[in-house]
């Protein structure tokens, strides 16, 4: 349960303004199709996000526990600074209206919008830590839901509401100390 739960929360948190978020806004105000979209996020993410885990359950199997503990612990202090960079994204970057349909320009968009980003390194992180490939993309996959499904909904009235900078500075405080935990051998 600890692993969903942290899983679903860390990425949850850090997707808040982060150009995938920003992705999903402007595919709605773009398209105004919710639930292609939506549908098009979950598919995604889910294909990124099981990769990742495989991934980071990979390197929970072959890398020694000590080493795999400073990396960890070092990898989510790294995220902590990362999350204080504000995201953008490009009008440029807006995916062009194609034979693929809303649903097929959106698993695309954010499945390449994924690669390399803070959440999925986070879900790779976490599933290396907990060594729980599915309970770590479902938690991965719930948090990026939480956090793609209200921007494609309420749209652009929501970013005006959040702070991000609290949210920024939130995000890189729960990575923190999810690396001091895991440099001190506690949390999992």
């Amino acid at each position: 349960m600890e692993a969903f739960a942290v899983s679903t929360g860390v990425v949850a948190l850090s997707e808040i303004g982060d150009k995938t978020q920003l992705l999903a806004l402007l595919l709605a105000a773009r398209f105004r199709r919710p639930l292609p979209i939506v549908l098009g996020i979950l598919v995604a993410t889910l294909a990124n996000h099981a990769a990742a885990a495989a991934f980071g359950a990979w390197v929970q199997a072959v890398v020694p526990e000590g080493a795999l503990r400073w990396g960890l612990g070092l990898s989510f202090m790294a995220m902590a600074a990362w999350a204080l960079k504000p995201d953008t994204l490009d009008d440029t970057q807006t995916p062009p209206a194609s034979a693929l349909g809303v649903f097929g320009i959106t698993v695309l968009a954010f499945f390449l919008a994924e690669m390399g980003d803070k959440t999925q390194i986070a879900t790779v992180m976490l599933a290396a830590k907990y060594a729980m490939l599915f309970t770590v993309t479902a938690g991965t996959t719930l948090g990026m839901m939480l956090a793609n499904v209200p921007a494609v909904l309420i749209g652009e009235r929501a970013m005006k509401i959040l702070p991000l900078v609290w949210v920024r500075r939130g995000t890189a405080g729960v990575f923190a100390l999810l690396g001091v935990l895991v440099l001190a051998g506690m949390g999992g």
